[in-house]
């Protein structure tokens, strides 16, 4: 019986920590574990965190084998807040390294939306990943293996497309109706019911502005407010449309502008994230805009997950490096 050759991939968030053993010969999935989030490795705990959800999710994979000695010979690590060639991206391989016990060179720590799109992309040559969540980011690879990508810089500067956006700019709608710049409608009282508001009290719109500024509202916090937005703009409230449209035609011009810096022809988009995954309007307006900026592109259901994707890398990885 050929002896197993060990690989994990980690899809590493801010919630959870997924890690996936695979033998790298036959491709068999081995075992799979969970661990904590990870937060950014530049914060005062993102290197123990990080530490900590590599080692516990590996620990947990590991239960499933049934040889528990079995070396682990590379990993692919995909994380969030990972930038590709940066010095917090150095870091990451060298914490992995220290926390999985393994040589450099069969270590890759990359950004989490690239593991997302080897892990979609699946027999095909090239294509696009749009992320859409309480963020955004989209990443495309063409048939040479050239990667581009497009936002994820941060939800202050760079939300556009994402739920966060959604909800921040519906929630601004409300407020311009309640003082008259916007007539009123449905919209703002399903918002300001979701946050357990009175549409009724005269001081409802300085409740809101003292609200989104407390220290656990943030991104999250607007993001809540984004279904709201699109059951609105889905019973047809014109403004609340508006917003979502906004947001699809963002989302289709990271794909566009991405197709077109990589020379990908009629490229497979795969969507991802809870904002396309939930709602349903927002994907088809994405799906509605590439027929108009990226004519050819389609969305596609991605083949496999990030962490199957991170397990690629590993593989690679392994092959790559010496015996």
């Amino acid at each position: 019986m050929a002896e197993t050759r060990l690989i994990a991939g980690f899809d590493a968030g801010q919630t959870h920590t997924s890690c996936r053993l695979s033998d790298a010969c036959s491709g068999e999935m081995l075992g799979e574990g969970q661990g904590p989030g990870v937060s950014h490795l530049a914060s005062a705990d993102g290197p123990e965190r990080f530490r900590q959800a590599l080692q516990i999710s590996l620990v947990q994979a590991r239960l499933h084998l049934p040889h528990s000695g079995t070396p682990l010979l590379s990993a692919g690590i995909g994380a969030s807040g990972i930038e590709v060639g940066s010095s917090v991206e150095r870091l990451g391989r060298q914490l992995a390294v220290d926390a999985l016990k393994l040589p450099l060179e069969r270590v890759v720590v990359t950004g989490d939306e690239r593991t997302a799109l080897r892990g979609a992309m699946g027999n095909h040559q090239g294509g696009i990943v749009v992320i859409s969540g309480t963020g955004t980011i989209a990443v495309g690879r063409n048939p040479a293996g050239h990667e581009h990508r497009c936002s994820g810089w941060g939800w202050l500067l760079d939300g556009a497309g994402s739920a966060t956006d959604i909800g921040r700019d519906g929630l601004a709608l409300s407020l311009a109706m309640a003082d008259g710049r916007q007539l009123d409608s449905p919209l703002r009282a399903r918002i300001w019911a979701g946050l357990n508001v009175n549409k009724e009290d005269p001081q409802a719109a300085q409740t809101i502005k003292a609200l989104v500024v407390e220290p656990g509202f943030g991104a999250a916090g607007f993001a809540r407010l984004a279904p709201l937005v699109a059951i609105a703009a889905s019973e047809g409230d014109e403004d609340a449309a508006a917003v979502v449209e906004r947001s699809a035609q963002a989302l289709a011009l990271m794909a566009a502008t991405i197709s077109a810096r990589l020379q990908l022809d009629s490229p497979p988009v795969w969507p991802m994230g809870g904002a396309l995954e939930h709602l349903v309007l927002l994907r088809q307006r994405l799906a509605a805009c590439l027929e108009v900026c990226c004519p050819g592109a389609h969305l596609r259901i991605p083949a496999a997950d990030a962490c199957s994707g991170a397990l690629c890398l590993a593989r690679e990885c392994l092959e790559a490096s010496p015996t």
